[in-house]
């Protein structure tokens, strides 16, 4: 064989090396994926967050060596080093803990060269709450009137109208202004719907509709019974009612309680706030939950007791608002920690409610669903109430309940919203995340995170 040709058939051998070498790994990769654990690793969420000083374990369970690259090791540590890259087995947990408020990517390779994983990982200040589980009283009025009701006006003869009908104003509308003034007070209708009367001019009427306004003309009629001007409409301005602080925020000063929000009784049109209060409140007795018929707490709060803080936010996680101090009788002295969405898992909980008076105590429950949701949702858990005394005294959850705070771990995890009416010992619970989002608490500490990256 000539050197011409020992050279060429080396070339050829060299090649044939590489592309089984090639082979090899496309087919190592494709069995790879097709295991368990790593279809377990592929499903992790792109996108990690953590709490500053908070430490976390990727439970990725693959038996493969990889090299390890982070963008910026000074913001998060892994396995306990901050470096720019290393090796590790993903057989062990990969350990990860915060070190400065920030944002970075950690990669993973395979053979070195092989992305098979990355995340984002974001580290926002630490956020700690004391949480609540005392029975409040809320008092609120609406931004606005809300109509409740078309009212028949009895007219000349036998002739019987509604003006509000007839102006197309429905039920479950908020009457924001009435010819350009806004509403403060529902006392103030009666002088516009009376003046109009006189007058015999129509009132321009501005109506708020599933968050859009709407302007209407509206011309009151003569009640020959009533002998008085009306519109045709029942109308309100303000709810009363007792719920749970879900907890107080001491830096930000601010509080949150409920779980869920406020609606009309008639309508069930979420009311929006013009201003409102709560105040310290008293269970009297319980009515017990049973198959079908939900349970409540009765109790009553003083028409002119101390006031615990304002009601400036009623969305679909509760009322929220600023409070100065911590109120009485609460279980918990100290701010505990928060749970991300991601960190809450099925398992063992509890949770804080009064149950007479206005001594909180603590109630063993269980968490058997936890929902993975990446947009806001009241339903995030499912919990199940295990404490024997609870279901002795309530049956279970009861309306009076809802922002009952839940406990996991020794953190602020979530917060009671509802009861199964099928099952009292059931209900569902929202993620203590959101409610800190609509607090503007959450939000606040994360756009904190992100400057300082």
């Amino acid at each position: 064989m000539s050197p011409r040709q020992a050279k060429e058939e080396k070339g050829l051998k060299s090649m044939q090396r590489k592309k089984m070498t090639g082979l090899f790994i496309v087919l190592f990769i494709c069995l790879l994926t097709l295991t368990t654990p790593f279809q377990n690793f592929a499903s992790f969420p792109q996108e990690l967050r953590l709490f500053s000083g908070q430490e976390k374990n990727l439970n990725l369970s693959v038996p493969v060596q990889v090299q390890v690259s982070v963008k910026n090791p000074d913001i998060v540590k892994v396995n306990g080093q901050s470096k720019p890259s290393l090796q590790v087995d993903l057989a062990s947990p990969l350990h990860l803990q915060s070190e400065e408020i920030g944002q970075t990517e950690i990669q993973l390779n395979l053979f070195g060269a092989v992305p098979i994983k990355k995340w984002k990982v974001h580290v926002i200040p630490e956020l700690r709450v004391i949480p609540g589980g005392q029975t409040i009283g809320v008092k609120m009025k609406s931004k606005g009137v809300l109509v409740v009701g078309h009212h028949q006006v009895h007219a000349k003869g036998e002739q019987k109208i509604s003006p509000g009908e007839q102006a197309k104003i429905q039920i479950g509308d908020i009457i924001t202004e009435i010819n350009g003034q806004k509403l403060r007070d529902i006392s103030e209708v009666s002088r516009f719907v009376e003046e109009a009367g006189k007058k015999k001019q129509p009132l321009n009427i501005s109506i708020l509709r599933k968050g859009k306004t709407i302007r209407t003309a509206l011309l009151p009629a003569y009640d020959i019974v009533d002998k008085a001007y009306r519109l045709g409409l029942y109308i309100r301005d303000s709810a009363a009612g007792v719920g749970t602080l879900t907890f107080y925020a001491p830096d930000q000063k601010v509080y949150g309680a409920l779980g869920h929000v406020i609606t009309d009784l008639d309508t069930q049109t979420p009311i929006p706030v013009g201003q409102g209060q709560i105040l310290h409140s008293n269970v009297t007795s319980i009515s017990k939950g049973k198959y079908g018929v939900p349970g409540e707490k009765r109790a009553h709060f003083f028409e002119n007791g101390k006031v615990l803080g304002s009601i400036e936010k009623n969305t679909a996680f509760g009322i929220f608002g600023k409070m100065t101090e911590y109120p009485e009788h609460g279980l918990m002295k100290k701010a505990i920690p928060v749970a991300l969405r991601e960190e809450v898992k099925e398992g063992k909980a509890y949770i804080l409610t009064v149950l007479e008076g206005q001594r909180v105590d603590k109630f063993d429950i269980e968490i058997v669903h936890v929902a993975r949701q990446d947009t806001p949702d009241t339903k995030g858990l499912v919990i199940k109430i295990t404490d024997p005394r609870l279901i002795e005294k309530t049956g279970g959850i009861v309306q009076g309940m809802s922002g009952s705070p839940i406990i996991q771990d020794g953190k602020l995890v979530g917060a009671v919203t509802h009861v199964f009416v099928n099952d009292p010992t059931s209900g569902y619970g929202c993620f203590i995340e959101w409610m800190l989002q609509d607090a503007g608490i959450l939000r606040e500490i994360s756009e904190k995170g992100n400057s300082a990256a």
